[in-house]
């Protein structure tokens, strides 16, 4: 088997499998934990509807993938989406539907869903 060695300076396309890529946080801790979590929160609802209705309308250019935690658990429920690098927080399926709406079918960010953190 041959292998390529792809140097720095090589000047090549890398082909992108998603037009966004959503990670969407499902960390579960026990309710009564300080930190709080995602899962605890009672998310999966809200990650179900979105990938249902990602495959229902037949959105092939959208990525969704199960993360652990993003590390701002007091703020869940958490999801990010790439390339772009919003941060969101949704906590009803209507903004579920409106995420992959305005977001992943027309381009446009839910701003009353962003969440802007800090370090």
């Amino acid at each position: 088997m041959s292998e390529t060695t792809i140097e720095a300076d090589d000047d090549f396309e890398i082909p992108q499998l998603y037009k966004y890529h959503a990670f969407v946080c499902l960390t579960q801790r026990p309710p009564q934990h300080p930190r709080g979590s995602c899962g605890a929160l009672g998310v999966q609802p809200l990650w179900d509807r979105l990938t249902k209705s990602i495959e229902a309308q037949r959105l092939t250019d959208i990525g969704v993938t199960a993360a652990g935690c993003f590390g701002f658990c007091s703020a869940g429920p958490m999801m990010v989406v790439y390339p772009d690098g919003i941060w969101y927080r949704p906590t009803s399926t209507e903004d579920i539907d409106e995420i992959v709406e305005s977001h992943f079918k027309q381009g446009k960010r839910v701003d009353r869903l962003v969440m802007v953190l800090k370090r």
